[in-house]
Order: C-alpha cells, then structure tokens, then sequence
C-alpha cells in the first residue's frame, strides 16, 4: 500500500455534530468569552491609568509597562484562542 492510500482511508470528521443539549454549553462558553473580554477591557484601561500615574509623578514606569505587556499578551490569546484551538484540533 502507498501511503497515499493508506491517507486516503482515514475518515474525515469534519467539524462534528454537537450533541443534543449542548446549546447550553455554547451559551456559557460564550458568556465566559464575554467576560474574558471585559476583563482585558479592564486589565488595559487599568494598566494605562497605572502607567500615567507613575509617568506623571516622574518615574519611568517600568513595572507598570511590563504589566501593559502582560496583559496585552493576555488579550491576543483571549482573541486567538478559538484559533489557537482550531489549529490544535
């Protein structure tokens, strides 16, 4: 057998079939979508606001820009993650 064939045997699920009651699920997994995006909402204005402080009472601000990269690193994962999951799947 080639290994053509052999590729070529292997049955392709597609994206599945949710089973019954599982709208349930969809809509908690979308309120905690929800949240998560609130929070990196947050978690940026907050960062901002402790950067400007510190900027304005004369430091450089270094804890705070590390805590901005933090949570922006937070925020692309959070936008990726049905991507992150489709690639992994």
């Amino acid at each position: 057998m080639s290994p053509l064939s052999i590729l070529a045997a292997i049955p392709d699920p597609g994206q599945g079939i949710a089973p019954p009651g599982s709208g349930q699920f969809l809509l908690i997994l979308q309120w905690g979508a929800w949240v998560v995006f609130a929070l990196c909402v947050a978690g940026v204005l907050v960062s901002a606001a402790k950067l400007a402080h510190t900027h304005s009472q004369g430091g450089y601000g270094g804890q705070q820009q590390g805590s901005l990269v933090w949570t922006l690193a937070a925020c692309v994962i959070a936008g990726s993650a049905s991507v992150i999951v489709g690639a992994l799947a």
